[in-house]
């Protein structure tokens, strides 16, 4: 049955189209954009039993894709101790003691987003929270999400002793005099450690996480999300939801291989992420491809990087070329999008090659494979992706000047001063497409745009701006968080624009930042968000 039509009107839209960026009304039907254009064509378009809805002066834009998300992983960290602002040991001392206090059945201590630059000596250590939680495990993720920080009772539970060998393209850092695992694990020391363990959840549990990284979603106006670290249980969490009519965001999703150093162990879970692809393909639910994280992160001093930190320390990639290029192939020739993290320079070029490889082994081309972070790459390189049609995946978010302090020091030269260039993406002929690498940041896309644009800290604006001169300009940033998000991933011809016939994914702002200012971001409220013609912030107007 038709539902009566909705016509938008009484402020500006944004429309990311590039055949009419901007109009004066919308007018949705049965889930879909039935027109754009001016208010009188609009109304005459919409018909006397339209519901109007007037954005009393705000403005309209496209609903945001967050082109690099980790839906499951943002719902979990909501519930667990927030450590991204806290400046210093005492801080996330005092925050870790108040949500033990407020979770006292909890069998363990749960923490995110602590910084280096909050640690004395820039370094975690079991002895700082030893003190505080003798008997109960404590595990903390790192801002950047591959570093755990645990307790001496967290490694008991792992099993981890000073003779634990490190696990391939992870470490267990270690006290250099005397061997003992300080309770700093790394890379996939954390990945294949901890997280299968904090992973024992029951299906509700799951389902609740997906559910509430969905809602804080539609609040803040993402009406799609790339997810970046899908496996089947995930999917089929997902899946349950949208059985239920809650899944009111739409996921593409990529399936992480797993570094087991065994190739043909690797080649196989190209195929099993094959078949995901084939079981999951629905218009709010559908697998396009692979996940494969290459290296580390700078803040980290794991990012495979050309030449030495500052500190004079070096870092292998998690994936040589030699085991990268037989997984990108297959999952090439399998038809499968190859999404790879790559941070440091020594990564990026590892990433081009293989998927250089790859295409010229296969004889394919249009695959839009794509390269996730690129904070520091070679000016060598920065020309191929372009060439190869890989598309620069990067977060704004990872250059507020808040938590670039570390990131800066561990570059320490000249490296430092061309981070996060995306300008040079730009006029090497790239597309750029923006996302948040939530819950490694903050996923609010206001806040986004606003870094962006600014190149500025939303928590302190004052803080200097890291290289201005990178800025991408507001219209441009919200093109790429919309319909460049969208054409990364093989959407564009349903979302990421405001054009008839595309998906009714859309967000009223209580403001106009492009009269009111950049700054303006910061305030802005999310007035209503649509996904498929369907009201899902605020909740009350379902």
């Amino acid at each position: 049955m038709q539902t009566p039509r909705q016509l938008f009107t009484g402020g500006p839209v944004f429309t990311s189209d590039p055949e009419q960026p901007w109009a004066q009304a919308v007018v949705v039907e049965d889930g879909l954009i039935a027109f754009v254009g001016s208010a009188d064509e609009a109304r005459i378009n919409a018909g006397p039993g339209a519901t109007v809805v007037d954005v009393s002066g705000g403005i309209v834009l496209p609903g945001f894709v967050d082109a690099h998300a980790h839906l499951m992983m943002t719902g979990d960290s909501l519930l667990k101790a927030q450590l991204r602002r806290a400046g210093d040991i005492g801080a996330i001392r005092e925050l870790l003691q108040e949500w033990a206090a407020a979770n006292p059945l909890a069998p363990r201590i749960l923490g995110m987003g602590w910084l280096y630059s909050a640690l004395p000596g820039g370094l975690p250590n079991k002895q700082l929270l030893d003190d505080l939680f003798a008997d109960r495990p404590v595990y903390l993720e790192a801002n950047d999400f591959h570093a755990t920080w645990v307790n001496s009772a967290a490694l008991d539970e792992l099993g981890i002793t000073n003779d634990t060998p490190d696990p391939i393209g992870g470490r267990i850092v270690r006290d250099e005099a005397t061997g003992e695992a300080t309770g700093h694990l790394l890379e996939n020391a954390s990945v294949t450690m901890v997280w299968p363990l904090l992973a024992r959840v029951d299906d509700a549990t799951r389902d609740g996480y997906v559910a509430a990284a969905i809602t804080a979603y539609n609040e803040a106006g993402v009406t799609t999300a790339v997810d970046m670290a899908l496996d089947r249980h995930m999917l089929a969490s997902m899946a349950r939801l949208a059985e239920g009519d809650e899944l009111t965001v739409r996921i593409i999703g990529h399936v992480l291989i797993h570094r087991s150093g065994v190739t043909a162990d690797e080649l196989q879970q190209v195929v099993a992420a094959s078949g995901l692809a084939s079981e999951y393909a629905s218009d709010v639910l559908r697998v396009t491809g692979i996940k494969i994280i290459v290296d580390g992160t700078i803040d980290g001093c794991t990012a495979a990087m050309i030449n030495p930190y500052a500190n004079g320390t070096t870092a292998d990639a998690i994936w040589d070329l030699e085991a990268l290029v037989p997984v990108v192939t297959a999952a090439d020739a399998a038809g499968l999008q190859v999404a790879l993290h790559a941070i440091g320079d020594q990564a990026v070029r590892t990433a081009i090659d293989a998927i250089e490889a790859a295409t010229a082994t296969n004889g394919t081309s249009g695959r839009r494979h794509r390269i996730e972070h690129l904070e520091y790459v070679d000016e060598a390189d920065v020309v191929r992706l372009a060439a190869l049609g890989i598309t620069a995946s990067m977060q704004p978010v990872h250059v507020d000047p808040a938590t670039l302090s570390n990131w800066l020091d561990m570059l320490g030269d000249a490296r430092a001063d061309r981070g996060f260039a995306w300008q040079e993406f730009l006029a090497a002929g790239t597309t750029l497409a923006f996302g948040t690498d939530t819950p490694t940041a903050p996923h609010l896309p206001l806040h986004n745009m606003y870094i962006a644009a600014t190149r500025r800290s939303p928590s302190d604006p004052t803080l200097a701006p890291h290289r201005p001169d990178f800025v991408v300009a507001l219209p441009e940033a919200i093109v790429h968080g919309t319909r460049d998000a969208a054409w990364a991933s093989f959407a564009e011809d349903r979302i990421g624009m405001l054009r008839a016939g595309l998906a009714a994914d859309l967000i009223v702002l209580d403001g106009n930042p492009f009269v009111s200012g950049d700054a303006s971001l910061l305030d802005i409220g999310i007035v209503l968000t649509m996904a498929g013609g369907r009201i899902v912030h605020p909740r009350s107007q379902r």
